[in-house]
């Protein structure tokens, strides 16, 4: 019988601090975001994979992600099992302030499906950390969310949806991720 590399599921930034950012987070590029992390989620669970909970903190700033503030939290629709690991970071991946990688070790795990908040920051920034470490790491396009970003003098804004967009063709094509939605992932046809 071959063996099957052991997976985790790691859920970045799936946090109340997002929506206390209210205007932002009803602009985000993909509103079901926290529908298809569930799914990938209750898939992981079924199929026995590790689930990471990873939050970001930004301690002693006053704002959305000061954990004096309350909302340094997985989102309130989810709720971490007890077996379940969860690390809070303090910069953009969710590998250079936690021991994430060692807790990953410890449980074998080789390969990494990554889904959240922050297509083009936390997310993407992760896979390529992940990618350079070693893990085969699967990218989940429509299980995670932006918003638009102004690009700066003269060059107007970018909207969430091209962001994420070119974040899925660099991941891709550079070899950093192979890149899936919810549906291929866990197998039941995404609600629209």
């Amino acid at each position: 019988m071959t063996q099957h590399p052991r997976t985790a599921l790691l859920v970045i930034d799936a946090q109340e601090s997002f929506r206390q950012r209210t205007e932002e987070w009803a602009a985000t590029a993909n509103p079901r975001v926290l529908h298809n992390i569930a799914m990938l989620v209750d898939r992981a669970r079924t199929d026995g994979d590790l689930v990471v909970w990873v939050t970001h903190s930004e301690p002693g700033t006053g704002g959305v992600f000061d954990p004096e503030q309350g909302f340094v939290r997985v989102v309130s629709e989810f709720e971490p099992r007890p077996d379940e690991l969860q690390v809070t970071k303090t910069t953009v991946n969710a590998f250079t302030s936690t021991d994430l990688q060692s807790r990953l070790a410890e449980h074998g795990v080789e390969r990494l499906v990554i889904c959240g908040i922050r297509t083009e920051q936390c997310c993407e920034t992760t896979v390529r950390v992940a990618s350079d470490l070693g893990f085969a790491v699967e990218f989940v396009t429509d299980a995670t969310t932006t918003s638009a970003i102004a690009a700066g003098d003269g060059y107007g804004a970018v909207s969430g949806e091209d962001i994420m967009r070119r974040t899925e063709s660099i991941l891709a094509a550079r070899g950093f991720a192979c890149v899936v939605t919810t549906a291929e992932r866990t197998g039941v046809a995404a609600v629209v």
